[in-house]
């Protein structure tokens, strides 16, 4: 019996499904594992792959069996629907750009991030400029090719692949939002602080091992199965493979226990997040997550509302004693809470608190904006991002490594990506609120390490769904409102404002 032009498309995209997974994994192996000496064979490994997902994608018979699929869309049930409609959109992306253009992009942004890791170590920004200009020149004209496609401006159509339906003008109204609020508010809580106790900093040294044994206790009590997954280490912390084998790494420094573990929780909120997606639609684009602004807020949730909550804190505190010995009064239960909610002027994105979190991505939003544009250069990125961070934050970084050089994003071609942070941030704090309110006993569970509820009502509200809606429609299934600014400003003053 031959086969319906949809389960033509679900065939073909389960092949895609399986290229991508070698891909992801490959990526991660180069991140993790790979010696120095497999540069160049990965990069023409990935190109290849890359390649070859194109040609599948790209082929006429796609085009036509979408067409054909969705004029008989009365025999489609409501998953399969959804999953036409991002086919659709995944092939309109790929026909967009052809095969050339995505295969030097590919080589040019494997070489760039081999680049970008030796010269933060060496904190030479010159060793990057060349390469990284190409990964921007094959960026712009990709986005240019899609804007015009898709009736948009260049970097909507970027942060369309990250964030599906989203726009610059919806985030500019949102960090708008921030913007009114943050600044005072950030005084105001470092005002309040200087009014505490000097926090004590426990002293190590903490050894590695001792602090990835607390970060796999804290992995399995929040439900994560090592059956599909495993931990390791890397230069930059990210969440990898596919949702049957799902690749987490972190960072560890033996002078400071609570920045690896707190690295390893925000990577578990993104890795049980693969875990629970939707079995029965795992190769197909409906069985993805949603998009990157609901990814980053299961890590956010999990790393910023619950893992700094009073009650994850009494719970975590006595472990610490016993996987690093006594920290006497630095191990206290309220120095450990000013340790972990300490609000300062930092120049490290990923080591930033919540409260000044977004001014750092509202930076290199402006930043990335520019240099799609042509605004700003390469050479003058430095120079440019020292100066925001000032403006922003009031500092400026002594070197490239604690700057421009930090984020992996730009060298491997993820512009458009760093919005979906603090939207992950504004999803988190809406979704935290209301399972509280949801969830019976939720402060109680919380104290005695039991996460089952919550992890739960995540898989009911969040994850199950895959892509089957939009993330507005998610949220305001889940929450009542669509994504905004209200429950991030209530928490934040909530938590750092105590009456």
């Amino acid at each position: 019996m031959a086969l319906s032009a949809y389960e033509q498309l679900e065939k073909r995209f389960a092949k895609l499904s399986a290229l991508s997974g070698a891909q992801a994994m490959l990526h991660w192996d180069s991140a993790a594992m790979m010696p120095d000496g497999g540069n160049a064979a990965r990069a023409e490994q990935l190109a290849t792959l890359g390649v070859m997902s194109h040609e599948l994608i790209t082929d006429a018979a796609v085009g036509d069996w979408i067409a054909e699929a969705e004029n008989a869309t009365a025999d489609l049930n409501e998953w399969q629907k959804a999953n036409l409609k991002e086919m659709r959109t995944s092939w309109r992306h790929a026909t967009a750009v052809d095969a050339d253009l995505v295969e030097a992009f590919s080589r040019a942004t494997s070489d760039s991030e081999m680049t970008w890791r030796e010269a933060r170590a060496n904190k030479d920004f010159q060793a990057l400029v060349p390469k990284l200009e190409e990964v921007v020149n094959l960026t712009r004209q990709v986005a240019t090719i899609k804007a015009g496609i898709f009736d948009c401006s260049p970097y909507d159509a970027l942060l369309d692949e990250y964030e599906p339906g989203c726009t610059s003008a919806q985030i500019d109204e949102l960090f708008t939002d921030l913007e009114a609020f943050l600044p005072d508010l950030l005084n105001d809580i470092l005002d309040h602080q200087k009014s505490q106790p000097a926090i004590i900093e426990p002293t190590g040294p903490f050894q590695e091992d001792a602090q990835k044994q607390l970060g796999l206790e804290m992995m399995t009590a929040l439900g994560f199965d090592f059956n599909h997954g495993r931990l390791d280490t890397s230069h930059h912390p990210f969440t990898g493979g596919v949702p049957d084998d799902v690749r987490l790494t972190t960072r560890y420094e033996e002078g400071d226990f609570t920045k690896s573990l707190m690295g390893t929780l925000h990577e578990t909120g993104h890795a049980l997040y693969e875990q629970g997606l939707p079995e029965a639609w795992r190769t197909q684009p409906v069985g993805l997550a949603r998009g990157m602004a609901l990814h980053e807020s299961q890590s956010l949730l999990v790393e910023m509302q619950l893992s700094r909550s009073s009650e994850f804190l009494a719970y975590i505190n006595p472990k610490f004693t016993g996987t690093f010995g006594d920290l006497g009064e630095a191990g206290s239960f309220a120095n450990i809470e000013r340790l972990y909610r300490r609000v300062e002027q930092g120049f490290i994105r990923v080591d930033a608190d919540e409260v000044t979190y977004p001014l750092h991505i509202i930076l290199r939003y402006r930043l990335e904006k520019d240099l799609l544009s042509g605004a700003l250069t390469v050479t003058d990125l430095p120079e440019a991002w020292n100066a925001g961070m000032q403006d922003l934050l009031g500092l400026t970084p002594p070197d490239d490594a604690l700057g421009c050089l930090q984020d992996i994003h730009w060298p491997s071609g993820a512009i458009g990506y760093f919005p979906t942070y603090t939207l992950g941030a504004l999803a988190a704090a809406q979704l935290f609120e209301a399972a509280k309110a949801q969830i019976a006993d939720f402060p109680a569970r919380i104290k005695d390490g039991d996460f089952a509820e919550l992890i739960s009502w995540l898989r009911t509200n969040v994850h199950a769904l895959g892509s089957l809606k939009t993330t507005d429609e998610i949220l305001e299934d889940a929450t009542g409102a669509p994504l905004g600014t209200a429950a991030f400003a209530s928490h934040l003053k909530a938590r750092y404002l105590p009456d």
